[in-house]
């Protein structure tokens, strides 16, 4: 296998000060396709100019992480893709060993890194072994598994990889992780120009709203509520507590958490977005 057998897709949104990091650390005869949720010309043009294999995609607003994927996976000409977020760092030999991978099981639908997703996982003699769901900042898709169909845009943020791999092994498919593939993944940065509050309120408000909309999608609605209730109770408890103690912060925190389920039960859109400087 070769190069051009493989696309690398990155969403950005406010990843100026981190995207060069990930850029520099991948083979310059590879296609990147960077979806940036924004309409920063600057960026794109900055980008395309230094990296000659860099194409860069403005949606005009924030799309959310599932789809901006999705714009980028279905402009893929390749065989094979990798979803990358852009705080990550590519080893030496992580692209070889992706296509070791692939070409040892070649019925595969999704390959991921096996760091950080070890925990009591007996790979035994193998390099790889079969699993259920791979964490979203590396996902490595066969291209001629999927029909147009990728990431539920529903989802804004958070369950998106999850959702993806339960729709993959509902349809019979194989996920694998790799434990030869290493992949530094700083976690949590990829946006640098949130202000802490910003991002736990953000945080906050799409981990609730995609935690009850993908039970209510996989579960029904009643068990959806019923795994949501302690969540729903502990958050109007926290408000009530914090706005006692004159804490403004994690009382703001607390009504978005309140807030994003509340949306996801009633059935609205994940309209949330955080404030940037």
């Amino acid at each position: 296998m070769e190069s051009k057998d493989l696309s690398i897709v990155i969403v950005t949104f406010k990843s100026e000060d981190i995207i060069s990091k990930c850029l520099k650390s991948i083979p310059n005869d590879i296609k990147v396709i960077i979806v940036e949720n924004s309409k920063n010309e600057k960026f794109k043009k900055d980008l395309e100019n230094k990296y000659k294999n860099v194409d860069c995609i403005l949606t005009g607003s924030n799309r959310g992480y599932a789809a901006a994927n999705n714009i980028g996976l279905n402009i893929v000409k390749t065989k094979y893709a990798l979803v990358l977020n852009p705080d990550c760092i590519l080893e030496h030999e992580t692209i070889r060993n992706f296509f070791i991978t692939a070409n040892k099981v070649q019925d595969f639908h999704l390959i991921g890194p096996a760091q950080d997703q070890m925990i009591n996982m007996d790979f035994k003699n193998n390099d790889f072994i079969e699993v259920e769901n791979l964490k979203g900042f590396a996902i490595f898709f066969n291209m001629s598994k999927f029909s147009n169909k990728f990431f539920d845009e529903n989802y804004f943020l958070y369950f998106e990889e999850i959702d993806l791999c339960k729709y993959v092994k509902k349809n019979n498919g194989k996920i694998y992780l790799d434990k030869n593939i290493v992949i530094k993944h700083e976690g949590g940065s990829s946006v640098k120009k949130l202000k802490k509050i910003e991002l736990e309120k953000n945080r906050n408000w799409h981990w609730m709203w995609s935690t009850f909309y993908f039970h209510k999608k996989h579960k029904g609605f009643l068990l959806a509520l019923i795994i949501i209730l302690p969540k729903l109770l502990s958050s109007f408890f926290k408000i009530f507590i914090y706005m006692l103690i004159l804490n403004k912060e994690k009382h703001s925190i607390y009504v978005c958490r309140l807030s994003g389920i509340f949306n996801s039960i009633i059935g609205k859109k994940s309209w949330y977005r955080p404030s940037i400087d």
